[in-house]
């Protein structure tokens, strides 16, 4: 099977962060369960930072997050699909405060697979790729409503 034949959407990675003493409460976790259970995306890997006052980076075992004994939490530990590394940790803390935590999901998307083989296999390749943040969506959304009443 040649690389054109794998059949693999696009992979994207989101970081998100928790203002300090503020942390991760686990109410977002049933919702990336359900993608994953309704075959929406592959997670390939979940990791936890945080960056300390001094700038330093550390990573958090998400067995070691307080999160009021969440049974969802348990379906993901041990996600890792080894992609990524230090250098991807560090580069994620550039973007942090110190004293905030963050989680980077690295994700399939799995729901784009079979469009995204057929493009491979007819010598399509992909040449850009973007996301539009939310707030500014909705804001930019709200801006139009204003003008159009």
């Amino acid at each position: 099977m040649s690389d054109i034949d794998v059949e693999l959407g696009p992979v994207d990675y989101i970081v998100v962060e928790w203002p300090q003493g503020s942390p991760p409460n686990g109410e977002a976790f049933p919702h990336l369960v359900d993608l994953v259970d309704r075959g929406i995306i592959r997670l390939l890997d979940l990791a936890f930072v945080q960056k300390d006052e001094e700038g330093n980076v550390l990573a958090i075992d998400i067995s070691d997050l307080n999160l009021e004994g969440d049974p969802e939490l348990a379906v993901f530990v041990g996600v890792s699909s080894g992609l990524l590394d230090e250098e991807d940790y560090e580069s994620a803390g550039e973007i942090l405060d110190p004293g905030v935590a963050a989680a980077i999901l690295l994700y399939e998307n799995r729901w784009a697979a079979p469009f995204a083989t057929a493009l491979r296999k007819a010598g399509a390749r992909l040449v850009a790729s973007g996301r539009i943040p939310v707030n500014e969506l909705i804001s930019t959304l709200d801006e139009i409503d204003k003008e159009q009443a």
